[in-house]
C-alpha cells in the first residue's frame, strides 16, 4: 500500500487493520501461481477483504472527499487485480468478485471500474460489460475502461455506440475518452468522425492536453491531412517526446524524408531523441533513399548511446540494398550485436533480386529459410535464383522441400471499397466477364483521357516562336 493511503489514518485503532490488510494483500501479491490457484491463494484474497471490513472509519471521508476505505479497498484491487492479467487467469478475478459481492462491495464504482479494466485486459469484453450494467453508478472512469476494453479489441461499433451513451449520460467524457477515441479514428481511417469528436473535445478545454493532441497527430497523419497535423503539432506549448516522434512518424508515412531530417534536426534543441525518433527517420530515408543522411542518423543514434535495435538494422540494410551497396549491407548484417532475423534477411534478398546478386541472394534466402522454414515465397525466390544460375539440381530440391512440407504462395488479391460494399480481386479466381468489363471500362477511361489532352493542347494555343523583333 502506498505510504500516502496511510496518512488518511491517523487514529490508533486504524492501523492494525491497516496493517492486516496490507499484509493479506502483499502476502497474495507475491506468493506464486500455484499458491494462488489452492487454498492458501484463495485464503489470502478472503482474508484481504475480510479485513477490509475491519476498517472502523467507514464515514471518515478524506482531504479529496473520498470514503478512506473506499481508498483502501481501490489499493487492494489494484494489488490483486493487477497480478491476475499478466498470467491471462479469468478464473481468479470471477472468484475475487464473487467475494467483493458477498462481503457488500460488488456495487462500489471504484470496484467496478477495476473490475470492467481487469476483464477487458483479459479479453472478457462480455464479463466486463455485465459488470458496467449492474453497477447501481456508473462514472467517468467505468464508462472510460469500458470504451477503452473495445477500442483495444478493435471492436468499433460499441466504441461509438458507448460514447454516444455517455454523451447521454450525467458523466462526461474527460482526456482519457477523448485520446481513446482519437485513437480507434486513427485505426479504421475515420477522419469526418475524428473531426467531429475534435470540435467537442475543443469546446469542452481538452485542446491544451499534450497526450490528447498527440492523438490528433496521428489521427490527421494517418488519415493522410498532414498538414492538420503539422498544425496541431504546433498549436502544443510544451511538446513531450511523443508529440515529436508522433509528427516524425507522419511525414515518414507520407515519404517526406526532408521534413523528418529538418524535425529530428529541431527537435535535438529541445528534447533528446529516442530510438522511436531515429527509427523513423531511417525508415523515411529508407524509402527516399537518401543513402548518406540514412548513414549520418544512424552513427547520430550510436552517438546518443542508443543501441541500435532490430528494426533500425533492417532499415539500413533496406536502405542500402535499394541503393544496390549489397556488399555493405552484407557487412552490416555480420557486424549487428544480434542475431538478424528472418525480415533482415527477407530485405537483402529482396535487393538482390533488384540488383542481380545471385551468390549474395542465395545466402540470404537460405539464412531466411533457416529462421522461418515455413516461408513459401522465400522458397521460391531461392528457387529462381537457382535457376537463373543454371543449377537444375538445386531446383529440384527447393521445389521437391516445398511439395514435402505442402507450401503454397499466397494468391495475390487486392480489393475496392464502392459504397457500402467491398469488392475483392484474386491473381487466379476472376470471372472473365468481371474482367471483361473493368477492360472495357478503361478502354473508355483512356479515351476520355486523349480527348481531354486534345482539348487542352487546342485550347493553350502554342505557336512556333516569332524571332521577329
Amino acid at each position: 500500500m502506498p505510504n500516502h493511503l496511510l496518512a488518511h489514518f491517523n487514529h490508533r485503532a486504524v492501523l492494525p487493520a491497516l496493517a492486516a490488510a496490507h499484509l493479506a494483500v502483499a502476502n497474495f501479491g507475491t506468493s506464486s501461481a500455484f499458491e494462488r490457484s489452492g487454498t492458501q491463494g484463495r485464503g489470502n484474497i478472503h482474508n484481504a477483504l475480510r479485513v477490509l471490513d475491519l476498517v472502523p472509519t467507514k464515514h471518515h471521508y478524506d482531504e479529496e472527499g473520498v470514503p478512506s476505505h473506499q481508498r483502501l479497498l481501490n489499493d487492494c484491487m489494484s494489488d490483486i487485480l493487477g497480478v491476475q492479467p499478466k498470467r491471462k487467469t479469468v478464473t481468479g478475478g470471477a472468484q475475487l468478485q464473487a467475494l467483493l459481492v458477498k462481503v457488500g462491495y460488488g456495487s462500489s464504482v471504484l470496484v467496478g471500474s477495476s473490475l470492467i479494466s481487469f476483464y477487458s485486459r483479459c479479453g472478457q469484453l462480455e464479463s466486463a460489460y455485465r459488470v458496467f450494467q449492474d453497477m447501481t453508478v456508473q462514472n467517468t472512469v467505468s464508462w472510460t475502461s469500458l470504451i477503452s476494453g473495445y477500442a483495444h479489441d478493435n471492436q468499433v461499433e460499441p466504441c461509438f455506440h458507448l460514447f454516444a451513451l455517455m454523451r447521454q449520460s450525467v458523466c462526461k467524457p474527460n482526456d482519457i475518452t477523448f485520446a481513446t477515441i482519437f485513437s480507434v479514428c486513427t485505426n479504421h481511417a475515420f477522419l469526418a468522425l475524428g473531426k467531429s469528436v475534435q470540435g467537442l473535445e475543443m469546446k469542452m478545454g481538452f485542446d491544451s492536453y499534450v497526450h490528447v493532441s498527440n492523438a490528433l497527430i496521428s489521427m490527421y497523419a494517418k488519415c493522410g491531412s498532414i498538414g492538420e497535423a503539422r498544425a496541431i503539432f504546433e498549436s502544443i506549448a510544451c511538446k513531450d517526446l511523443i508529440s515529436w516522434n508522433s509528427m516524425i512518424f507522419g511525414y515518414s508515412q507520407h515519404g517526406l524524408a526532408e521534413h523528418c531530417l529538418e524535425l529530428l534536426k529541431e527537435m535535438e534543441g529541445h528534447i533528446m531523441p529516442d530510438a522511436i525518433s531515429f527509427l523513423g527517420v531511417l525508415s523515411s530515408c529508407r524509402h527516399a533513399c537518401l543513402v548518406m543522411e540514412g548513414r549520418r542518423c544512424f552513427r547520430a543514434m550510436i552517438e546518443y548511446g542508443i543501441k541500435p535495435e532490430l528494426d533500425h538494422y533492417s532499415c539500413m540494410v533496406d536502405l542500402l540494398g535499394r541503393a544496390g551497396m549489397l556488399d555493405e549491407a552484407w557487412d552490416l548484417i555480420q557486424t549487428m550485436s544480434m542475431p538478424p532475423n528472418g525480415v533482415i534477411w527477407g530485405s537483402l534478398l529482396a535487393s538482390c533480386r533488384v540488383h542481380g546478386s545471385v551468390s549474395v541472394g542465395i545466402q540470404a534466402a537460405e539464412h531466411r529459410l533457416n529462421l522461418e522454414p515455413g516461408c513459401a515465397a522465400t522458397h521460391v525466390q531461392l528457387a529462381n535464383l537457382y535457376a537463373s544460375i543454371g543449377c537444375w539440381s538445386d531446383v529440384a530440391r527447393v521445389r521437391k522441400v516445398m511439395k514435402e512440407r505442402g507450401l503454397k504462395t499466397n494468391i495475390g488479391c487486392s480489393w475496392i471499397e464502392v459504397g457500402n460494399k467491398v469488392y475483392t480481386f484474386t491473381a487466379e479466381s476472376r470471372p472473365k466477364s468481371q474482367v471483361n468489363d473493368i477492360l472495357v471500362i478503361l478502354d473508355c477511361l483512356q479515351s476520355h483521357m486523349d480527348h481531354e489532352y486534345d482539348i487542352l493542347i487546342d485550347g493553350l494555343g502554342w505557336d512556333e516562336p516569332d524571332h521577329s523583333y
